[in-house]
């Protein structure tokens, strides 16, 4: 199992990434705006997801909406 950003590069627990589109947070208003950095993923047994920490929620996102910086 190895999770890709949507460039195909290879993440790690602990990467920095950003967002690629702005993404609508289910079960609140807020939306994530493109460019938004994300630090210190942490990968899930899902190869297409990560957990993350935006804005004090803690979220998973979707490998195919992130680039690895």
């Amino acid at each position: 199992m190895d999770a890709k950003d949507s460039n195909g590069n290879s993440l790690a627990d602990g990467d920095t990434v950003t967002l690629i589109k702005d993404l609508k947070v289910k079960g609140t208003s807020t939306t994530l705006k493109r460019g938004t950095t994300v630090k210190k993923i942490r990968l899930t047994d899902d190869p297409d997801e990560v957990d993350c920490r935006v804005g004090g929620m803690s979220i998973v996102l979707r490998t195919e909406f992130l680039k690895k910086l």
